[in-house]
């Protein structure tokens, strides 16, 4: 390649981590695709199934705290390789599980070992990319999770119907073994990498911090003591709970409410959501990127962007007004491509405030908060919807958490102007 010719191997190494990203939320959501089944099965409650989601939730937590040091100090390469590698086993164990116990022991692992995902795809997105395109990639790659959704229940769905769900579990979490050969093959940081050439390279670092020759990963107090981290800390929290409802009550509730069968269409709803959702992250991404080149200040276009997103979300309150299944899966659409593009521009602006050396671990910190409001939120979920299915009208309490869900983002925003007005990059 010509040194004076931009390349384009970053983007390579984008679609390396959109794929495993996409995997990452196939093998996580296979449990909610088939719940109904599961249920008969094991003749579980609402709250049996909530506790689950919680165990998954408390383990993701803890996993992102430790998988965002982990990668920090054995770079992005190694830790994304030892996360999937964990989580595509504990995620076929999935179809050797005989008890409600055994699926609380192999989701705790799953749950451990898929937290490495978005720190690593984080940090390496952050060695790739200038400011200026970060966003976009983010939103790349952060849309596997919704091309997850419409590839995952026709794959699920299939194998349940024609296999049984043993089988669903088994071959979904074997895929990341394929990704992991081709990562080892094509992924290396910039500096070790030579198939990019002088030209992609400096553009690489065009607009990045300098870093030291041999950093060191900053210690979680250090983190702690900054207003940055907890801008982040605070829109992690209150907003990553509302995806962990959609990605495993979304079929529930249609299948209750509007008594939709998912199984016999393939998840079409499901399908039709989530490929709006896809537009979602990858719109969300393009908008501030889009806006920084344009001229603006970078936080100016983060926050004008995450405002957007927050009131795109808050519609979602009136689906307690609606009757026709359309009108409540364009309703879901928006709300869940709102929740998709604030995800990938919250995320860039983890590593806008830190340098590279403490940007896994800010996402760990981050994530885990958010990962324990998805533990604790399920608690609310499980119950009031077991209330309201005992009194015979378990859309009341539907009805609540949407409305829950729609003010969430618009409270996280005003958090993370208090905490950070203007994002400054923090000095270490």
């Amino acid at each position: 390649m010509n040194s004076t010719t931009l390349g384009n191997y970053r983007w390579r190494v984008c679609a390396l981590l959109f794929v495993a990203t996409t995997i990452n939320y196939i093998d996580r959501q296979v449990l909610g695709l088939l719940k109904s089944d599961l249920s008969s099965e094991f003749n579980w409650t609402e709250q049996d199934y909530s506790n689950l989601v919680m165990i998954f939730s408390a383990a993701y937590s803890v996993g992102l705290l430790f998988f965002g040091r982990l990668v920090d100090k054995m770079g992005s390469k190694n830790g994304y390789s030892i996360s999937i590698i964990v989580w595509s086993l504990s995620a076929m164990a999935h179809s050797l599980v005989r008890s409600t116990m055994g699926f609380g022991i192999v989701r705790s692992i799953l749950g451990v070992s898929e937290a490495g995902n978005f720190p690593a795809a984080i940090k390496a997105t952050a060695e790739w990319f200038p400011k200026k395109e970060r966003a976009l990639a983010t939103g790349i790659f952060n849309s596997g999770s919704n091309i997850a959704a419409v590839v995952g229940p026709v794959m699920v769905y299939w194998l349940a119907r024609n296999h049984g769900w043993r089988h669903a579990f088994f071959w979904t979490g074997a895929i990341g073994f394929i990704w992991l050969v081709l990562w080892w093959i094509y992924y290396e940081v910039p500096a070790r990498q030579k198939r990019v050439g002088k030209a992609e390279f400096d553009h690489i670092h065009s607009d990045q911090e300098v870093e030291e020759a041999a950093p060191q990963p900053v210690k979680w107090g250090r983190l702690l003591g900054i207003r940055q981290t907890w801008a982040f800390v605070f829109g992690k929290l209150l907003t990553d709970p509302v995806w962990w409802f959609f990605l495993f009550w979304l079929p529930g509730y249609l299948e209750s409410i509007f008594h939709v069968n998912l199984k016999a269409n393939l998840g079409l709803p499901i399908i039709i959501i989530y490929s709006v959702t896809s537009f979602g992250s990858i719109g969300g991404g393009w908008l501030s990127s889009h806006l920084i080149k344009s001229g603006w200040p970078i936080f100016k276009a983060r926050k004008v962007s995450m405002l957007i997103f927050a009131l795109c979300v808050a519609p979602i309150v009136l689906i307690q007004y609606i009757n026709n299944v359309w009108l409540a899966i364009a309703l879901i659409s928006l709300a869940t491509a709102a929740h998709q593009a604030w995800s990938a521009t919250i995320f860039t602006t983890a590593s806008d405030m830190f340098p590279k050396r403490a940007v896994s671990s800010v996402v760990g910190i981050g994530g885990m908060a958010g990962s324990i409001g998805g533990t604790l939120f399920p608690i609310v979920i499980g119950a009031m919807l077991e209330h309201y299915k005992v009194l015979g009208n378990i859309g009341i309490g539907y009805n609540i958490l949407f409305v829950m869900c729609g003010v969430a983002y618009l409270l996280a925003w005003t958090v993370m102007h208090f905490f950070a007005p203007k994002m400054e990059q923090v000095k270490l």
